[in-house]
C-alpha cells in the first residue's frame, strides 16, 4: 500500500516538473546545427528570399500551419518576395515567439525562445504586415531558420467613404437607393440627410454589412446626401462623400371651358382648354380629358399629347357634365386633377316659317300658303310643341277666297322623322261658307339639322269639327317646306 502511494507521488511530482519545463523558456545558446535552410556567407537577400520562395515554399506552409500561424502564410510569401531586409544584431536575452528548423529531415518548430549564446545573433529581418498588425520575421544569417520575433499594431488608416444614390432623378414618393457598399475600411457609417431649405432632415446609420437603405421625398428640389465613415478605432473619414438625388416637381393643371354655364349648348363645340396648365422644372407632356354624366356615369375621354392641349367636345344631350383634366410631364409627374362642372342646356325655343301649295277639297280650291310659327321643345329632340298662323292665297277667282289659318300641335321626334296633330281654325274659302275649327294632322322629314336651325319637307292634313261637315268634302291638306332657326 505504501508502495502505490509512493509511485503515485512520484508520478505527480514527475507530472509537475514536466509541464513546468514545457511552460518555461527555451535557451537557445547556439545556432547552425538543425537549420532549415543552410546559407553560406554573406548572401544578398534577393538570394535568401527567392530560394526560401522557390525552393522550400511547402516547407514554410507545413511550418506555419505547425505553429498555428497558417493564416500568414500567403501574405508572408508575397511580401517576402519584394521586402526590404535589414541586417540586425539581436543581444543575448533578446526572445523570440517562435522559429522554424528542420531535424532528421522533418521541419519542425520551437516556440518562447530565448537567446543566450555568448555574443549577439546576426540575422537579416523583414517585416509582414496583415490586418494592421506588423509581424517582424528574422532569419540567423548561418541557418535560414525563420522566426517570428514580435508581433505589433500598426495606426489603423481613417476609412474611406464612397456614397452613391440612385436613380439621380426621381419624382415624389419614389423610391431613392442609398449605397455605400463601396466604403473601405469602416466598421459603421452614417448619412445625413440634407433638404431643399439647407436643414438636415435625418441622419441614417449603416454597416458593412448592410451597406443601402432606401427613402423617398414628398416634396419637390435638392436633396444632399453626406456620409461618413469610421474605422474600427472609431476615427472618421476624410474624404469628400457626397450624393445628390433632385425630386421632380409634378406638373400644375389649369382647366376652362369657351361657355360656363354653356345655355343653348347641345349640339354646339365647346371648348375644354387645359392650355395654362405648367410644369415648374420641365414642360408639360401630355393632358388627359374625362367626362362624366350628373349620375356619374363615363361620357367620353380624351388624350391630347400636343399643346396647346384642347378638346372642341359636341355634347348630344342636355345635362350637367363633370369635365376633368390631368396633366403629365416630361418626367412622368402626374398633377392633381383639375374639374369644370358644366350645365349643358338645349335650345327649345325656335321661329319657324313654313310655306308650300295648299288645298281646300269639296270645290277643288287651289292655294299658296305660309305660316308664321313658334316651337318650343318639350323634351329636346323628342316632343316639341307648336303654334303657327299664317294665310293662304287662293289661285282661283270668285267665289273663292284667300284665308287666313293657325293651328296649335304636339309632334313626336324620331330620327328625322316627325309625326303630329293638334287643332286648327281656317276662315272661310268661299262665299256662303263659315269659318272651319279642324283638327289638324301632321307628317315631317327633316332634311338638315343643327344646334341653331333645321329644314325639312312638312304635310299637313285639316278636318273640320262640326255637325254637317264631312270629311270628304270639306277636308284641307298642305304640302310644304319647313325651316326652324
Amino acid at each position: 500500500m505504501k508502495n502505490r502511494k509512493v509511485v503515485i507521488f512520484l508520478i505527480f511530482v514527475l507530472v509537475l516538473f514536466t509541464l513546468s519545463s514545457f511552460a518555461q523558456t527555451k535557451k537557445l545558446k547556439t545556432i547552425g546545427h538543425y537549420t532549415f535552410a543552410r546559407i553560406r556567407g554573406n548572401i544578398p537577400t534577393q538570394e535568401v528570399m527567392k530560394r526560401l520562395v522557390d525552393r522550400y515554399a511547402g516547407d514554410i506552409k507545413y511550418g506555419f500551419d505547425l505553429a498555428g500561424c497558417g493564416d500568414l502564410y500567403l501574405p508572408f510569401i508575397e511580401q517576402l518576395k519584394t521586402a526590404t531586409f535589414e541586417e540586425k544584431s539581436l543581444p543575448v536575452g533578446d526572445k523570440l515567439m517562435w522559429m522554424l528548423f528542420r531535424s532528421h529531415g522533418k521541419v519542425k518548430i520551437v516556440q518562447d525562445i530565448e537567446w543566450a549564446g555568448k555574443a549577439p545573433l546576426e540575422v537579416f529581418a523583414f517585416n509582414v504586415k496583415k490586418d494592421y498588425k506588423n509581424y517582424e520575421f528574422v532569419m540567423p544569417r548561418p541557418c535560414g531558420n525563420i522566426s517570428l520575433r514580435s508581433i505589433t499594431s500598426l495606426e489603423l488608416p481613417p476609412a474611406v467613404c464612397a456614397i452613391s444614390v440612385t436613380p439621380a432623378k426621381v419624382n415624389m414618393k419614389d423610391p431613392v437607393t442609398v449605397d455605400m457598399s463601396g466604403t473601405q475600411l469602416a466598421k459603421s457609417m452614417e448619412v445625413d440627410v440634407i433638404g431643399p431649405d439647407g436643414a438636415k432632415l435625418t441622419t441614417h446609420a449603416l454597416t458593412p454589412e448592410s451597406a443601402t437603405w432606401q427613402t423617398s421625398f414628398d416634396k419637390p428640389g435638392n436633396y444632399t446626401f453626406k456620409g461618413r465613415a469610421m474605422n474600427p478605432d472609431g476615427k472618421p473619414s476624410t474624404n469628400p462623400c457626397e450624393a445628390t438625388v433632385y425630386v421632380n416637381a409634378p406638373p400644375t393643371c389649369q382647366l376652362k371651358t369657351s361657355c360656363l354655364p354653356c345655355k343653348d349648348y347641345v349640339g354646339r363645340p365647346i371648348t375644354i382648354d387645359a392650355s395654362g396648365s405648367a410644369d415648374s422644372d420641365g414642360k408639360v407632356f401630355k393632358a388627359d380629358f374625362s367626362i362624366t354624366d350628373q349620375a356619374g356615369n363615363p361620357v367620353d375621354s380624351f388624350m391630347d399629347t400636343e399643346a396647346p392641349f384642347t378638346w372642341d367636345k359636341i355634347f348630344d344631350k342636355p345635362d350637367t357634365y363633370a369635365v376633368t383634366v390631368v396633366v403629365t410631364d416630361d418626367f412622368g409627374a402626374v398633377s392633381e386633377p383639375c374639374r369644370v362642372v358644366l350645365e349643358v342646356t338645349q335650345k327649345r325655343n325656335f321661329i319657324s316659317i313654313e310655306g308650300g301649295p295648299f288645298f281646300a277639297r269639296g270645290s277643288r280650291g287651289t292655294y299658296v300658303s305660309a305660316e308664321l310659327g313658334w316651337l318650343y321643345w318639350i323634351t329636346p329632340g323628342k316632343v316639341d310643341f307648336t303654334v303657327a298662323g299664317g294665310g293662304a292665297i287662293s289661285l282661283k277667282s270668285d267665289p273663292w277666297n284667300s284665308i287666313f289659318l293657325g293651328d296649335a300641335t304636339i309632334n313626336y321626334h324620331a330620327g328625322a322623322f316627325s309625326v303630329g296633330g293638334g287643332a286648327g281654325f281656317t276662315t272661310a274659302v268661299k262665299d256662303g261658307r263659315d269659318a272651319d275649327f279642324e283638327l289638324v294632322g301632321r307628317l315631317g322629314l327633316d332634311l338638315f339639322k343643327s344646334w341653331k336651325n333645321s329644314g325639312g319637307l312638312t304635310f299637313q292634313v285639316r278636318w273640320p269639327v262640326g255637325s254637317g261637315r264631312t270629311f270628304e268634302h270639306n277636308h284641307k291638306f298642305a304640302f310644304g317646306f319647313r325651316v326652324l332657326f
